[in-house]
């Protein structure tokens, strides 16, 4: 089996595990009180895939032609096995979820990178508010104490407005500050990049179409010169 033949064959499985992985993580952090055994099963799940993520790795490398390159050259998908420990680095096995949604774009570079943003934000603001608020929660001073608190400061972090009604202020959650800040900046440059794409591409279109008017009024323009030169010269004589 090649490498390719493995990707495909496990994209969409590792998929199905990485959102797996995203509500057994969540569901204990959003509800505190939950019940021991659920939250017991919940742990044992979020194990569970990243054991299926450490296969997956392991066999990749082992397919791969040089393995050496191969791992310098996916570090992150290094960091997604050997951090387990590190919970809020344990999200970055999501990536695998943006993976099947690039898979399944539409074919032009725009469109991936519409889904790429669109997907990305969504799942870096929950992702966000849930690492946040499994850092804060129970901290003294800590003012991040629900998952709506969470939410809100990760949206007004992530869009550089930061009101600063809520903020971290244990040491985790303020590491997970500012990658969000990190991230907030390159989203916002990725978005704005794509937006004057579109509009660059829009102008260049209508510019394409009023051009194509004119020429084809310089056609019929033509056509009707060649007509009127042609009739008198064919017409009988009285």
């Amino acid at each position: 089996m090649t490498m390719d033949q493995w990707i495909r064959r496990t994209e969409v499985p590792l998929g199905g595990a990485a959102a797996l992985f995203l509500a057994a993580y969540a569901w204990p952090i959003i509800d505190p009180d939950l019940d021991r055994g659920i939250v017991n099963v919940c742990t044992v799940v979020t194990w569970v895939v990243w054991v299926v993520f450490v296969v997956d790795y392991a066999v990749r490398v082992w397919l791969a032609d040089d393995r050496w390159h191969y791992v310098a050259h996916h570090l992150l998908d290094l960091l997604v096995i050997a951090l387990p420990l590190l919970r809020p680095l344990r999200l970055l096995r999501l990536v695998a979820l943006l993976r099947i949604m690039n898979r399944s774009a539409a074919g032009s570079l725009r469109g991936r990178v519409a889904i790429y943003v669109t997907g990305g934000a969504l799942l870096l603001v929950f992702v966000a508010a849930l690492a946040v608020l499994d850092a804060e929660r129970g901290h003294p001073g800590a003012n991040i104490d629900d998952i709506g608190d969470a939410l809100w400061w990760a949206i007004t972090t992530v869009t550089t407005v930061g009101y600063g009604d809520q903020f971290p202020v244990t040491d985790l959650g303020r590491m997970v500050a500012g990658g969000l800040m990190l991230s907030g900046i390159a989203l916002i440059g990725t978005i704005t990049a794509m937006l004057a794409s579109y509009l660059v591409e829009a102008v260049e279109e209508e510019r394409e179409s009023v051009s194509e008017i004119f020429q084809l009024r310089d056609e019929i323009s033509a056509l009707r010169h060649d007509i009127a030169t042609l009739v008198p010269a064919t017409r009988p004589d009285n």
